[in-house]
């Protein structure tokens, strides 16, 4: 079973060069929670919480390559999320266009591979092609693999596997008798990375909300009231140094 963990204001924090001592989680995925009630809390507009998040995503982003992490996993905006205000929206879908755009040279030079997982299909025109621009500017980078969960759904990505499975086997790609995990696995949005080592979520909420739902089997869970755009290096160098301090079984004794 995974371990679930809050996070302590008195923790002791090690240095990124003690942290690489130890093992260093191979693939990191988060939910960045808290960014409309830190802008409340400051009487200030919510999509000033959702600038000062991509602040943060910019900074955890350069520790995660001081780590040597591999892949970084961040839950965007979730299919659910379209439901919002619209106005919200617009905000939103203008923030991940001028950021797009704004960080891209940096990623890519810094050796960043940008990648997309959700439905594209119902991705507005505009922000598709962005994100497309994006992929082929940075797919042959391989010092960090930084996943973009946008217009994603857990549930429907395992939806949209078993479709594709029933027509490769309908079509005799596969043979649906040898079908096992791994096999499965190769069907979703996350096909080409590995299974998150280590899931944080910010803001105090305790759930997984629809993300990465086949993928957490034995994903370490790592909870932190902090606010998303509160949070900082110092807070993700405590998480993975909690990290460091678990046994992780995978159901063996």
């Amino acid at each position: 079973m995974n371990s679930i963990s809050s996070s302590s204001d008195s923790l002791s924090v090690p240095t990124v060069s003690e942290l690489k001592n130890n093992k260093i989680p191979s693939h990191v995925a988060i939910i960045m929670d808290g960014n409309g009630r830190w802008a409340l809390k400051r009487n200030l507009p919510r999509i000033s919480g959702h600038r000062k998040g991509v602040i943060v995503l910019k900074n955890i982003v350069i520790v995660c390559k001081e780590l040597g992490i591999k892949y970084l996993t961040v839950y965007s905006f979730s299919s659910e999320n379209w439901q919002r205000p619209r106005i919200e929206i617009k905000g939103l879908m203008k923030l991940f266009l001028d950021s797009l755009k704004r960080e891209l040279e940096d990623l890519n030079k810094n050796g960043v591979r940008l990648k997309l997982i959700g439905q594209r299909e119902t991705i507005p025109v505009k922000i598709l092609k962005t994100f497309e621009h994006s992929e082929q500017k940075t797919k042959n980078n391989k010092d960090l693999f930084f996943n973009i969960a946008f217009n994603y759904g857990s549930r429907q990505e395992i939806i949209d596997a078993v479709k594709k499975i029933y027509i490769a086997a309908k079509n005799n790609f596969i043979n649906i008798d040898n079908m096992d995990t791994k096999t499965f696995s190769n069907f979703l949005y996350t096909e080409d990375f590995p299974d998150p080592d280590l899931l944080i979520r910010t803001s105090g909420e305790s759930r997984i909300s629809n993300f990465l739902l086949w993928q957490i089997a034995y994903t370490e869970l790592y909870f932190t009231k902090t606010l998303w755009p509160d949070f900082s290096k110092k807070h993700f160098l405590k998480a993975i140094y909690n990290f460091q301090k678990r046994s992780r079984r995978f159901g063996k004794l």
